[in-house]
């Protein structure tokens, strides 16, 4: 037998010097969740080790997402009232605004994302207007522009639309253009499933749909060709980076569209899957650290370049190891 694989993994100098995939902390973003008010830290129930922030106490994650290396955040904004048309998403005081701000005053080496919805503004949780029980696509779309005005007015260095309304990216790609924030970058959830995964973060952003679901724009999780136009139509309208969400059971998903797109591709490693390995992890039934490690390092392999998600901290620490 003159093929012997075993020779190329014989020692861990060997192992090191031809892996194929490399994981490092310039690929991770860090989701926080940010209240209204002063003084709050609240503990995320089902997301162990996760806290919702007002903006005077972000300082304490801050400076371990710095210290990290770790290059950006996700802002989710929480709403303090709650309306049917969610008007605290564009409020120059928003809970998400005021972050922005804040961050980029105090942290200015921080690339800051911010989530682009009304779900966790509107008073019957749903992504948009709505028009009887359905939501109103075409109504949508100028409120989600004009929250994307507010957000990068306030210094937001990219939007993230991820209501899954058809025609948002133009909506919000016109509008900041006609206000000169040409340099305001879209990164689209473009292709988001309808997903149970997504259990632990309504908790999270308090954004659970009062009635129905919303498998009426989010994808259905069988189809992988739809989803692949979900995005290459996202990308014709203007976005800057695609995203696929959730991403452990869409690794075929985040691969196709890889294959599709030259657009960097980012992934959301979302709440159900931290909240997973979490669980297990307490019971000794896997070990934290491999299986964090092993996750993330897949779903760079699969194709994405950046990797949202709520093991950053942690899996930095490792990687430094």
């Amino acid at each position: 037998m003159n093929t012997r694989m075993r020779r190329l993994r014989k020692s861990p100098t060997i192992r090191r010097m031809l892996q194929e995939t490399i994981l490092t902390t310039d690929y991770l973003i860090m989701p926080l969740f940010i209240l209204p008010g002063e003084n709050q830290k609240d503990e995320i129930s089902s997301m162990p080790g996760q806290y919702r922030w007002s903006v005077d106490r972000l300082p304490e994650i801050l400076e371990q997402i710095t210290s990290a290396n770790i290059p950006a955040v996700l802002i989710f904004g929480l709403a303090e009232n709650k309306d049917e048309c969610g008007s605290e998403a564009w409020s120059k005081n928003g809970s998400a605004q005021r972050a922005v701000r804040f961050i980029k005053e105090k942290y200015p080496q921080l690339c800051v994302i911010t989530d682009l919805c009304l779900c966790p503004y509107t008073s019957h949780g749903h992504c948009g207007v709505l028009a009887g029980i359905e939501v109103d696509n075409d109504k949508t779309l100028p409120l989600l522009a004009k929250a994307a005005l507010s957000q990068a007015q306030a210094g937001a260095d990219f939007v993230a639309p991820s209501d899954m309304m058809d025609g948002r990216v133009k909506a919000i790609r016109e509008l900041l253009d006609n206000n000169n924030l040409e340099t305001t970058g879209i990164i689209s959830y473009s292709t988001k499933f309808a997903s149970a995964y997504y259990g632990p973060f309504r908790e999270a952003a308090a954004s659970a749909p009062g009635f129905g679901d919303r498998k009426s724009y989010q994808q259905n999780p069988a189809n992988i060709r739809e989803a692949v136009r979900e995005s290459l139509i996202d990308e014709a309208e203007g976005a800057d980076m695609l995203m696929v969400k959730p991403a452990l059971a869409f690794m075929d998903v985040i691969s196709s569209v890889r294959q599709e797109s030259r657009l960097p591709l980012v992934c959301y490693n979302v709440s159900g899957e931290y909240s997973m390995v979490k669980a297990a992890a307490e019971r000794g039934w896997l070990d934290e650290k491999s299986i964090v490690l092993e996750n993330l390092t897949s779903l760079k392999r699969a194709g994405a370049d950046l990797i949202i998600t709520y093991h950053a901290i942690d899996a930095a620490r490792w990687l430094a190891e």
